[in-house]
């Protein structure tokens, strides 16, 4: 059971550092941002974004992964 745990934990650690280091060398994740439904309030001083949308894609894709690992 531990070593279960364990192994999740360094499989999502890596993935997390690839993914920076991916962020770090190459900007922001192409196609991920400012999609249609994604919350954007501009005043004068004052801004305010939330990727409602990016979030809901992320969530679906994360869970589809999620599921087809756990299948095996």
């Amino acid at each position: 059971m531990m070593e279960d745990i364990a192994k999740v934990c360094i499989v999502g650690g890596l993935l997390l550092v690839a993914i920076g280091i991916g962020l770090y060398f190459f900007g922001k994740i192409p196609g991920i941002g400012r999609l249609p439904g994604d919350i954007l309030i501009e005043k004068e001083n004052f801004r305010v974004y939330f990727p409602l949308t990016t979030c809901l894609l992320i969530s679906i894709v994360l869970s589809l992964v999620l599921y087809l690992w756990h299948q095996k």
